[in-house]
């Protein structure tokens, strides 16, 4: 399994993509694609992969991704119970074959596209702004979408707040090899983590020896696969602290720990309290107006 290239496709009125939708679940796969990409979840809960980086999501969550960076939200198909929503604006380098952004006008947003490459998340200042501009821009006219995304990121390049999500992929010249390599990898883990994951079998998936993965693993994430492993489980969990009512012991093994008090130890040396008052501190806050 690797990340899954996404072929994306403009209509005849429009030169890029701005979709707000309404699913029962994110579910698509780890992906990638050369567009840059725009996303903010409005409803919706879960776990966002971006590059080797793994966090919590939640309404209000705002990134900016630059090209070919593997990314995916992930949460539990409710059904008819909620939905999940989003907002999705997605652009080239060039815009119809025009190198707009190249431009002298467009140098600060040069920069901010340069830096788009790591991921980038705005903070709440900016959020308060973008998320609303983000929604308004997908109902505008052709003409005012196109000039509405060029003033967007004309604003958006002069943010003192945003933050770096996964340096990895622009710090570093990774070969095409290193970096199928590692998008399938990391696409495996996502597919599997909720499972028992053998050494044997991960290292199979990228072409290495169980020894030379070890190695490797540690070289890119700074953590070996075991903990690599608890990092998915324990966002997991937490996402079934906060969104059910399931027994501590039925989230266990969801999540794929295998025995409780060992989860137990975990989940208090990452959160430093009990899942059980994780889940009384997460309902009071949800409570909270």
């Amino acid at each position: 399994m690797r990340a899954v290239f996404e072929h994306l496709t403009t209509s005849g009125d429009h030169s890029f993509l701005a979709r707000r939708f309404t699913v029962p679940g994110f579910t698509a796969p780890y992906h990638f694609h050369p567009e840059y990409e725009l996303t903010l979840i409005v409803q919706g809960e879960g776990q966002r992969f971006v590059g080797k980086q793994i966090a919590s999501f939640g309404p209000g969550d705002l990134v900016l991704l630059g090209p070919d960076l593997p990314h995916c939200w992930l949460s539990r198909d409710r059904g008819d119970e909620a939905v999940c929503e989003a907002v999705v604006i997605q652009f080239g380098e060039q815009i119809n074959g025009i190198d707009f952004f190249g431009v002298p006008e467009f140098r600060q947003v040069r920069k901010l596209l340069q830096q788009a490459r790591s991921g980038l998340q705005p903070g709440a200042d900016d959020k308060a702004w973008l998320a609303p501009a983000m929604m308004a821009l997908v109902d505008k006219a052709p003409l005012e979408r196109l000039t509405g995304l060029f003033s967007l990121l004309d604003r958006l390049s002069t943010s003192t707040g945003l933050k770096p999500i996964d340096s990895m992929f622009a710090n570093h010249a990774y070969s095409q090899h290193e970096t199928a390599r590692f998008q399938r990898v990391f696409a495996y883990l996502i597919a599997h983590f909720r499972e028992e994951v053998t050494l044997r079998d991960v290292a199979g998936v990228a072409n290495m020896s169980p020894t030379a993965f070890c190695r490797y693993i540690k070289s890119v994430t700074q953590k070996t696969l075991v903990e690599l492993l608890i990092d998915m489980r324990i966002h997991y969990a937490t996402q079934l602290l906060t969104e059910t009512d399931l027994p501590i012991q039925a989230i266990v093994f969801d999540a794929g720990f295998g025995d409780v008090p060992y989860f137990n130890r975990v989940f208090r040396k990452h959160k430093q309290m009990s899942p059980l008052t994780y889940r009384k501190k997460m309902a009071g806050q949800r409570r909270l107006p």
